[in-house]
């Protein structure tokens, strides 16, 4: 299945400036690698897929249909889960059990389908023991990691990551890694770090 699919695709940056991008297609056994320099829209193209950056021209069509205007994207906020880059701008609960149940309480699950949920995420990602802590009280990595938490929450169909394993040392780039295999999901990533790059991708293209 064709999951994301661009074609001549140009993004508004400013009130006259264009971002032109090659054309792309995501299928759903694929972990595609968005490679380059800063400022070659990486990170706009990431979100532009949820619709936080407007379409300037060509064609987006995700999960088989056309995307092009607000409303358009609203339905993806969940199914296609964004990893920012800076994960402070993802978390806002007051403690990681909060800001991870954010997500499958927005959704419309209960107060307790969203208490499991949250509990099997941590568990998963190994983070249980930070499940009380407030979140400003995590350390570079951990916030990563409880961003992530909150993104697989919502049992999304597919994932954009940018620069996921920022800030993270080996051991835990490690556990990102093996969680993202284990989820086997389609995803779209935005990397400067060739590692990860050997160890998640089947393909890449350069931007």
């Amino acid at each position: 299945m064709n999951i994301i699919q661009t074609r001549k695709l140009q993004l508004a940056r400013g009130h006259r400036q264009t971002l032109a991008l090659p054309d792309l297609s995501l299928d759903d056994n694929e972990r595609l690698f968005l490679l380059g320099a800063s400022g070659r829209g990486k990170t706009s193209l990431l979100h532009a897929l949820l619709g936080f950056v407007p379409i300037h021209d060509g064609e987006l069509h995700i999960f088989g249909r056309e995307r092009r205007r607000e409303a358009d994207f609203i339905p993806l906020r969940g199914p296609l889960g964004l990893l920012f880059q800076d994960p402070v701008d993802q978390l806002f609960g007051p403690s990681v059990a909060d800001d991870v149940a954010f997500g499958p309480l927005n959704q419309g699950h209960s107060r307790e389908q969203a208490g499991k949920m949250t509990q099997s995420t941590l568990r998963t990602l190994q983070l249980e023991h930070l499940a009380e802590r407030p979140v400003q009280q995590l350390s570079g990595g951990e916030q990563r990691l409880v961003a992530l938490a909150g993104i697989l929450a919502m049992s999304p169909r597919a994932l954009l990551l940018d620069e996921p394993s920022n800030g993270l040392d080996d051991a835990a780039c490690e556990r990102l890694v093996d969680c993202l295999l284990a989820t086997r999901l389609p995803m779209l990533i935005a990397s400067h770090d060739d590692k990860l790059v050997d160890r998640l991708g089947t393909r890449t293209l350069s931007l």
